[in-house]
């Protein structure tokens, strides 16, 4: 009867938290609620980066989040080759309050954009530059090619093959000012601390953001990819 008695109590209490997370009026935020999808403008909790892989799983989820975050257009799958392809491609031309050139990349590379802009580039912004980010300059995402090497030599493809990164060039902000990174980095200037903040943010969204710090291909750009075992310079 004890384990009868226990196991109710448990159910009951079960069935009472998600009833309790599920109610229209349920005073938990949803950004540390399990039962909403991630949404991009909400509060970074302990559970976005849980919400962001489910998204990341799902076609029409991702597609579904990232509508609401950015103007984009839902593209059928680009299949050049068995190692170069665009799936769940979208054409992307905002994330937030920023504006880009129109680029083909995948769902799940322009959701983890979105969030960067949202959590990472605009706060940057208005510490160090007083004013926010109203364009993103970039150089591409999708790019049949093999990784690029120091020494020239021969590689694996590169993560550009499958729509999976986009290199990042620079920013402009709302009163027209142009953050460079080939001109601006490594200096003593707000731009620079700018740069430097976006670049460390990147990593909280990208499992792989380099930089100049990495190496001298990067000194013009962030490289910003998705898969990855975690790489931050």
């Amino acid at each position: 009867m004890r384990r009868a008695g226990l196991f109710l109590f448990v159910v009951l209490g079960v069935v009472g938290v998600w009833q309790a997370l599920t109610h229209p009026e349920t005073p938990l935020p949803r950004a540390w609620n399990p039962t909403k999808p991630l949404r991009v403008a909400d509060d970074v909790s302990p559970l976005t980066i849980w919400k962001l892989r489910q998204a990341l799983a799902s076609r029409e989820l991702c597609r579904d989040i990232l509508a609401a975050a950015a103007d984009m257009q839902p593209m059928s799958d680009h299949i050049e080759s068995e190692q170069c392809h665009i799936k769940n491609r979208v054409k992307l031309s905002r994330v937030g309050a920023v504006q880009l050139r129109p680029v083909e990349t995948t769902c799940n590379t322009a959701l983890r954009l979105a969030l960067w802009e949202a959590h990472g580039i605009q706060a940057a912004a208005k510490r160090h530059l007083n004013e926010s980010i109203s364009k993103v300059a970039h150089f591409s995402s999708y790019n049949c090619r093999a990784m690029r090497t120091g020494t020239g030599g021969p590689s694996r493809m590169s993560t550009h093959a499958t729509a999976s990164s986009i290199d990042i060039a620079g920013f402009v902000s709302k009163s027209g000012k142009v953050i460079d990174l080939k001109r601006d980095w490594g200096k003593d200037t707000a731009e620079a601390a700018f740069l430097l903040e976006v670049n460390e943010a990147a990593c909280n969204w990208f499992r792989v953001a380099l930089g100049p710090r990495y190496n001298s291909l990067h000194a013009d750009h962030f490289h910003l990819q998705g898969p990855g075992w975690g790489l931050c310079r």
